[in-house]
């Protein structure tokens, strides 16, 4: 069972991993995007919270900190589902649709880097809290 631990903790942080690179290699297209979708400071926000996913991925995957890194994740996803995908009001139902997937996407993740937070990242990690 360790091997699926193992396997769980590798797949979970790759997408923050991606993403966080992609807050510094496309960083001028996001903070446009952030801006058109009403976030605040987003020259200041997109390289901050790219930091912080980045880094979050990484300890996760390598089992250091896991737990501080998992809630850097989820100090993320919460705020970002309500600022950049707000469903509620939205006219196009196709467009609506698609923010709500995405927004319950990151709460879905969010509670998932709250599992971590609480029971660890497992036995094959590197260095653990405590």
């Amino acid at each position: 069972m360790e091997f699926v631990l193992l396997l769980g903790r590798i797949l979970f942080p790759l997408i923050f991993i991606n993403s966080g690179v992609s807050h510094f290699t496309k960083r001028q297209g996001m903070v446009q995007h952030s801006a058109s979708m009403g976030a605040p400071s987003p020259s200041l926000f997109v390289p901050l919270t790219g930091a912080m996913i980045l880094l979050g991925g990484l300890s996760v995957l390598l089992g250091i900190y896991a737990q501080v890194g998992a809630l850097l994740i989820c100090v993320f996803l919460v705020p970002t589902a309500f600022i950049m995908h707000r469903f509620w009001g939205l006219q196009d139902l196709m467009m609506a649709a698609n923010q709500q997937a995405h927004f319950l996407k990151n709460i879905a993740v969010a509670g998932a880097a709250l599992i971590i937070i609480y029971f660890g990242s497992g036995p094959l990690s590197l260095i653990t809290w405590g």
